[in-house]
């Protein structure tokens, strides 16, 4: 099932974030400004998380976020 299915079909916030966290890991490259990296470097660090949790997190965020 796809992530765009499982919202069609009216599946709770809890549902979509369990979806989105499970699964293999996978690994990404992307190419974004020094200073947004260290911008949000430096506030995953406040939170007390790493680089990647906290890029992980704020994706999730935005897609499970209310309408």
């Amino acid at each position: 099932m796809k992530f765009t299915e499982l919202v069609d079909s009216g599946a709770s916030k809890t549902k979509q974030h369990e979806y989105l966290v499970d699964g293999e890991q996978t690994a990404i490259t992307i190419r974004i400004p020094s200073n947004l990296k260290d911008a949000a470097a430096e506030a995953a660090t406040l939170k007390g998380l790493s680089f990647s949790a906290f890029a992980r997190m704020c994706m999730i965020d935005e897609l499970v976020k209310e309408d």
